[in-house]
């Protein structure tokens, strides 16, 4: 269901109240910027990126087709079990266990209510597949950070000139440290009325740079490196400046502006340097590489119609 603005009020988990639309701006959720933060996830991301990088074309294609239709079961997965948690509480029931310390209704708290609504073969295959989740999300994390901080960072800065068995080493302490953030870290989220969309908040700082970096470097040859830095640089400020200076606006509507004031700057940084009409580090995509064979696309205009069905009925 689209929200209008002023039409529903929610906890803003510090004793107050906030306008819905600052959570769910309309049509933005449709054609604004939740498309940087899914461009920014599935196609920037190397936590991602690195499972498609790791199989041939077509096998990657097979598997991202696979994990679409796997997607357009979210609804049935994580809607529906909201959906009765909040018809529930609306009867009566978990009046005191999905409060928080405020004294309001927490959302993240209807998880584990549900969870205690089954039995105990349900119950612990349920708990089962989260653990297998999360395990498979934290080794698939810890594989980009070890890959990320010793190539990018300390064999290209502190020792060029590092073995195989060093770089090992080193990517082991890189993942240590960062679970030891992570363990300092994670206690503060359940202080939030709502941890995912707070961290959806504050990724979308990055996204829009990210994805502004890689789209015009893949599709603009005249994108310069010196364009992709001043709008890394200018991500975050620029993310800020609005939370800062427009706090009502949804925080999807402020990722949208940063994205396109970055893509602006981009383009007059590159057009103003006179060596990117004939840049050599000008990325060479190779055309045939977006070829696609028939079943592929048949999938991907199955799933599109699907979803867009879903949209249309539950408009």
């Amino acid at each position: 269901m689209i929200l209008e603005k002023g039409q529903q009020m929610m906890p803003d988990g510090k004793g107050g109240e906030i306008d819905a639309w600052t959570a769910l701006p309309g049509l933005t959720v449709l054609f604004g910027a939740m498309w940087i933060a899914n461009l920014n996830y599935w196609g920037c991301n190397q936590y991602i990126t690195q499972r498609a990088l790791g199989a041939s074309l077509p096998t990657a294609r097979r598997g991202l087709l696979f994990a679409a239709f796997l997607k357009l079961l979210m609804p049935i997965i994580c809607v529906l079990p909201g959906i009765a948690a909040y018809v529930l509480h609306q009867k009566g029931l978990f009046q005191t266990e999905m409060l928080g310390e405020s004294g309001f209704v927490k959302s993240d708290k209807a998880y584990p209510v549900l969870l205690n609504l089954l039995g105990p073969g349900l119950k612990g295959m349920s708990f089962a597949a989260l653990t297998a989740a999360i395990v498979a999300s934290l080794a698939g994390k810890a594989n980009s950070i070890s890959t990320i901080f010793t190539l990018d960072l300390y064999k290209k800065y502190f020792r060029k000139d590092a073995t195989d068995g060093e770089q090992i080493r080193v990517g082991r302490y890189a993942i240590w440290a960062a679970m030891a953030i992570a363990l300092v870290v994670a206690p503060q989220l359940q202080k939030l009325d709502q941890a995912f969309q707070f961290i959806q908040e504050f990724t979308g700082l990055i996204s829009p740079s990210v994805c502004a970096i890689f789209l015009l470097g893949f599709f603009w040859k005249r994108t310069t490196s010196n364009a992709a830095l001043v709008a890394a640089l200018a991500g975050i400020p620029l993310g800020f400046a609005f939370k800062k200076w427009i706090p009502e606006m949804p925080f999807l509507n402020q990722m949208g502006w940063v994205f396109a004031i970055l893509v602006a700057l981009m383009v007059a940084i590159s057009l103003a340097d006179p060596s990117s009409k004939n840049n050599p580090k000008a990325l060479k995509v190779d055309r045939s590489l977006y070829k696609l064979d028939q079943g592929f696309a048949v999938g991907s205009l199955l799933v599109t119609g699907i979803l867009a069905a879903l949209y249309l009925i539950f408009w």
